[in-house]
């Protein structure tokens, strides 16, 4: 059974939520922000080869500037021995739009001009989403569940309007993902007032074949789960992709008005469902 905590009772230390044993909650200490970057470097520098720095080298950590300005959402799975903080096993990095103002940028400003996006909606409260990771042996549709648990709780408590952020498919060459990027482009692209396009140096096309030759069930089973979770919630998709050479992804940008977020997912992971104990 999955289960919420109330809204008003989120801090660092309260439960976010929790599928069997799996719980999600925010980070509350460095030491647990330091093992999530470790989480986050076993992913996405030994298992996908993002190109390391010696200093990533050294310390076996993803970080950057921005983790310290940074919510930390954590799952945890708590049949593991040992410490809590060795316990993380999935995680994602949330930085809310006056955070990001105080620290002079979202992250992903890099690379999508999202500048534009944001002056069109001068009364919304923007969250980005970031460093999404799951270690291997828990990708599964369970954790899934348990970090999007966490993400409505924190949401509905900062009363954030609209989700924006990357979601990276692997490796550098966008032809290797055409069915996928093709579709993405012609059915789940925002609405005008929603557009976000990549920044001009650094765009790349995402319709990469005729749309007539893609078959829709294909080109959905080929994207990586986090980019069928965003479609499943309602997200979509801005012009153009990046290539990111020090991740090795390609990357595309993705908006959520929560207000858009289909009935069915705001009861449930909002905890209106009688399946969800409070």
């Amino acid at each position: 059974m999955l289960t919420q905590v109330k809204i008003d009772e989120i801090s660092a230390g309260s439960r976010l939520g929790r599928i069997g044993n799996l719980e999600v909650r925010l980070a509350r200490n460095e030491a647990e922000i330091a093992a999530a970057q470790e989480v986050r470097y076993r992913v996405f520098y030994d298992e996908m080869g993002a190109r390391k720095d010696d200093l990533h080298a050294m310390d076996r950590r993803d970080a950057d500037r921005f983790d310290p300005v940074c919510d930390h959402l954590l799952v945890f799975d708590t049949s593991l021995v040992g410490p809590e903080h060795r316990r993380i096993v999935g995680t994602y990095r949330l930085l809310r739009q006056e955070t990001a103002f105080a620290a002079g940028a979202f992250y992903s400003e890099d690379e999508f001009d999202i500048c534009h996006l944001i002056a069109r909606h001068p009364g919304k409260r923007f969250l980005e989403l970031g460093r999404s990771c799951v270690l291997p042996e828990y990708r599964s549709k369970r954790t899934i569940e348990a970090l999007w648990q966490g993400i409505w709780a924190y949401i509905n408590h900062y009363d954030v309007d609209v989700m924006i952020g990357c979601a990276a498919f692997s490796g550098v060459v966008p032809s290797a993902h055409a069915e996928a990027l093709t579709y993405l482009n012609h059915h789940c692209r925002t609405a005008p007032d929603w557009h976000v396009r990549a920044r001009a140096d650094r765009y790349h096309p995402m319709s990469l074949m005729p749309i007539e030759s893609v078959d829709a069930k294909r080109a959905i089973l080929a994207m990586p789960p986090l980019v069928k979770a965003y479609l499943r919630v309602g997200a979509r998709f801005g012009d153009g992709c990046v290539i990111d050479d020090e991740f090795s992804t390609v990357d595309v940008y993705v908006v959520m008005p929560v207000a858009q977020i289909g009935a069915r997912y705001v009861n449930y992971y909002g905890g209106e469902s009688p399946r969800l104990a409070v």
